[in-house]
């Protein structure tokens, strides 16, 4: 089942690599290329490349996942159909057959709000009010939750359902803020992938790891024409979904390890410490516009990538450093359900201190009166 599972990559990049192609194409001969940033936000100087590469990471995820959901109801008459390896798991995959087309539907609907918000920009409480129908409709109508010891003290399932939109709107965020130079949010998003895919085949999750195999392929047939200098931006289109998805995802994950009936109680920061860099950049940023009276939720170029590049790094080596960054705390979370709880100490304390050690590389090197 894993050798299928990691199938599943190069499909989603071959997928993706040919959708970017194509709509880099269409894109550069009809003039759709990125917007002037709306009234009070600033963007960095407007170049003439296309924001529709989204469009390529939706394909390579949607477009395989969907094909395996229609397909179950005559793998359900016809089991022979599939490899010996995977007729095991034919009766979960029609227990995930609902869930799995909610979440198509949700991805489907961000993704159109981001093309949408990429040609004329939407407000940011238009943005965020849509942002969080998807994640009602997971943790409400699909039992996707976090933290659901809360229910009981708290009388009912809204303190979990109230926690998970939450971590959902915050990774969806993270996920659209850091998308703000070439390869960046593809390379955070590949890495948390990757780390994330690690953790749901040791559990032998198949469908998380099924569906993160599919978005580590988007990711990188996207980043073929990404990478700088980029030939294409991804835009909300893509960052919308690439948050949802991995939202979605780490909530789903179960973070078992050799057999374990339940997971240890530490392992529910296995995805805080696998996505702690974009949400450090998340909290920096918002941090950074409120303590100047802006608003969080208005773009300008004071995240964590801008802020090094002022600091002496070239842009690439702005958006290379932080994806090496997400991969170094990102494999301690992928061993961190397989930890004793002293063991998890230590990964927890090391994700602290490189995030202490960024924190005070920027204030140590930052000219006075300013972030």
């Amino acid at each position: 089942m894993i050798l299928l599972v990691l199938a599943l990559i190069p499909v989603a990049f071959v997928l993706a690599c040919a959708t970017t192609w194509g709509v880099l194409r269409v894109s550069c001969r009809i003039g759709v290329l990125d917007t002037p940033p709306m009234p009070g936000q600033v963007k960095a100087e407007r170049r003439a490349v296309p924001n529709t590469g989204g469009i390529g990471i939706f394909a390579g995820v949607a477009l395989p996942l969907g094909a395996v959901l229609a397909s179950v109801p005559l793998l359900r008459v016809r089991p022979d159909l599939l490899p010996e390896a995977a007729r095991a798991h034919l009766e979960g995959m029609g227990d995930r057959l609902p869930m799995g087309l909610a979440l198509l539907g949700c991805a489907a609907l961000l993704h159109v709000l981001g093309l949408i918000d990429d040609r004329r920009p939407l407000g940011p409480f238009v943005k965020l009010g849509v942002m969080a129908l998807p994640a009602v409709v997971m943790a409400w109508g699909f039992d996707t939750r976090l933290l659901t010891l809360l229910d009981a003290p708290a009388g009912g399932a809204w303190a979990s359902i109230a926690i998970t939109v939450v971590w959902f709107l915050a990774v969806t965020n993270a996920f659209n803020f850091i998308d703000n130079m070439d390869g960046l949010a593809g390379g955070v998003a590949g890495a948390a992938s990757a780390c994330l895919l690690a953790t749901a085949v040791i559990a032998g999750q198949w469908f998380v790891a099924s569906v993160l195999a599919l978005t580590l392929g988007a990711v990188l047939g996207f980043l073929v024409f990404n990478r700088p200098p980029a030939r294409i931006f991804m835009g909300d289109a893509g960052s919308l979904v690439l948050g949802f998805l991995l939202a979605f995802l780490t909530v789903r994950a179960t973070y078992l390890y050799d057999g374990q009936q339940t997971p240890p109680m530490h392992a529910v920061f296995t995805p805080i410490v696998i996505l702690a860099i974009p949400l450090y950049d998340l909290l920096t940023v918002v941090s950074i516009r409120l303590s100047q009276g802006r608003s969080p939720f208005v773009g300008d170029l004071q995240h964590f990538s801008h802020r090094l590049v002022r600091r002496g790094l070239s842009r690439p080596a702005a958006a290379g450093v932080i994806c090496g960054l997400s991969l170094v705390v990102g494999i301690g979370g992928v061993f961190l359900p397989s930890l004793e709880t002293w063991q998890a100490v230590l990964v927890g304390v090391q994700t602290l201190l490189v995030l202490v050690v960024i924190a005070t590389f920027e204030w140590a090197s930052a000219p006075r009166g300013q972030g």
